[in-house]
């Protein structure tokens, strides 16, 4: 048995509920891991409250895409992980399939990554879904490259301060922008090299006086709804804007025609784009790796919970107070560098 999140409606954080669960063997295909570290996302969220981009298809159902831990068991016809490798698992699967909120979890084996020596399981629940997501859009997708400009909202989540490092190690320039004065500070010393504060700055201006009147090649947008209006216009002729979020919750209007019809390049964007293709993947797992080993890739952890306070975790996040990732550890777990 083990103890595993588990929701039986859709609803708020206060669904949730920890229960012990049989776990079993893995089947082809699959490896059993003992959970020591789990991140947690908006897309975990938004799959419990009935709004992600698929739905929930049966109850009792699971939550988690990430976490950090060690191999326990491995199925027929898995090549590459061993008994006692410690790994990481990143979203390359359906949360109607699998779920990694749980001591342990059986996840497909094409979804699991070894974690070196230098990344502890904390860091290793925090960094792939938001580095795939921001170097899966910029780099891979966009083709980012030195002198570009990127306009990032949602600058404090884990992958808006993902999309700052990628942008930073590209020798890009990232403007960031945040509804008010608060985290401006902590935006600026964690490496955005612009903080445009909604509340009380015309975003439309502010850009285009930052980028001498161009727009920049990219607007990454994490938020979508009724905003777009404005982020389409600070997009260069040549740019891009990746949607990758909804947080606003609200319809998304396609702004090309309210803007007089530009030749605006917009496109919507979800890691799952890079993680389920093999090819993409491996590219992935080279860039990131080397980020964190040289320390150009610094994953922020906000705060941490245990799994029995995993409500308190996703009302957390719901917040939005936090910078950075927030991780859930697993008490009892002695995963290397937990």
């Amino acid at each position: 048995m083990a103890r595993t999140v588990l929701f039986d409606e859709l609803g708020g954080p206060e669904v949730m509920r920890v229960r012990d669960v049989p776990v079993g063997e893995p089947g082809p295909g699959e490896v059993r891991i003992r959970v020591d570290a789990i991140g947690v996302n908006r897309a975990e969220a938004l799959f419990r409250s009935g709004v992600y981009i698929e739905p929930v298809k049966a109850f009792p159902a699971r939550l988690g895409y990430e976490a950090a831990g060690v191999v326990e068991a491995v199925g027929e016809g898995v090549e590459g992980l061993d008994l006692g490798d410690a790994v990481s698992t990143m979203p390359a699967f359906s949360q109607n399939d699998y779920g990694v909120y749980a001591e342990r979890a059986i996840v497909p084996a094409h979804a699991v990554l070894r974690r070196p020596e230098y990344v502890s399981a904390r860091t290793g629940a925090a960094v792939w879904m938001p580095y795939v997501t921001a170097y899966g859009a910029l780099v891979e997708v966009g083709g980012m490259r030195p002198g570009d400009t990127v306009v990032l909202n949602a600058a404090s989540s884990s992958v808006g301060l993902a999309a700052i490092q990628v942008a930073e190690r590209t020798g890009a320039t990232a403007i960031a922008l945040t509804r008010g004065e608060g985290k401006k500070d902590a935006l600026l010393k964690l490496g955005a090299e612009h903080v445009v504060v909604t509340e009380t700055e015309d975003v439309v201006e502010r850009v285009r006086e930052l980028t001498d009147g161009r727009g920049a090649q990219f607007v990454f947008d994490g938020v979508a709804g009724p905003g777009v209006l404005d982020l389409a216009k600070v997009v260069a002729p040549d740019g891009m804007l990746l949607e990758y979020g909804m947080l606003s919750g609200l319809p998304t209007p396609y702004p090309g025609f309210e803007l007089g019809m530009p030749a605006l390049n917009m496109r919507t964007y979800t890691m799952h784009e890079t993680s389920r293709d093999p090819e993409r993947m491996r590219r992935a797992v080279a860039y990131v790796n080397s980020g964190l080993r040289s320390g150009a890739f610094r994953p922020v952890i906000d705060r941490t919970f245990d799994l029995e306070d995993i409500v308190e975790a996703h009302r957390y996040m719901a917040s939005n107070e936090q910078i950075g990732k927030i991780v859930v550890t697993v008490s009892g777990g002695d995963g290397r560098g937990a």
